[in-house]
């Protein structure tokens, strides 16, 4: 990120900077950062912002402890705007949820798939009781295997039944295989990355 390319004057000193979950495409908030604000974010790798309330630098998560670490930062086509990538550490909302701009139960598009990813990341370091996402990870990786790969046979069964068939099947197998990658310490963004590559060149 190159500081000076960005327009501050345009924007009297202050950028507008959207903060979006890296892991789920959820947007989070928006903020406003200054070049020092910018500068703290670079360099201690937490987002900080300008609080124009208070007049002064403000790192999110600093009362709080729902600190947003920096994955990745840019700037839009007029250098006038920021795309702050995120891994959030708790809601980001003052008001306890995710996001500041829907509730934690409405998700639009493919987030969903974020969520359920963190949600069973959520369950293997827990471990909840009568939990049956638990009860995968107590059989094993080999188990969970085998359950992605009878998921996967009955996707292919349902061809000869209704369509709404065809959905249970696929949700019941995108669920397992979240579970198999959690297990196999596999991020979706990787296999996401993968398909990138192979799409994109």
């Amino acid at each position: 990120m190159d500081i000076e390319k960005l327009d501050w004057e345009k924007t009297d000193g202050l950028i507008p900077a959207i903060v979006q979950d890296g892991g789920s495409g959820r947007v989070l908030m928006l903020g406003f950062m200054s070049r020092e604000a910018l500068e703290k974010t670079l360099e201690t790798q937490l987002v900080t912002f300008w609080s124009r309330s208070r007049k002064n630098l403000w790192t999110k998560g600093e009362t709080s402890g729902n600190y947003l670490k920096l994955k990745e930062i840019s700037h839009d086509c007029d250098a006038d705007a920021l795309l702050v990538l995120v891994e959030p550490d708790g809601p980001c909302c003052h008001q306890g949820t995710l996001s500041c701009f829907a509730a934690d139960d409405e998700f639009s598009g493919l987030e969903f798939l974020g969520y359920l990813e963190s949600l069973i990341a959520d369950r293997r370091r827990d471990m909840p009781p009568n939990s049956y996402t638990t009860e995968l990870f107590t059989q094993g990786l080999h188990q969970i295997a085998k359950k992605v790969g009878e998921e996967a046979v009955e996707v292919v069964l349902s061809v000869s039944q209704e369509k709404q068939r065809s959905i249970e099947e696929t949700a019941d197998l995108f669920y397992h295989l979240l579970v198999f990658l959690n297990q196999r310490e596999v991020a979706l963004g990787e296999v996401l990355e993968e398909l990138k590559s192979r799409h994109l060149g």
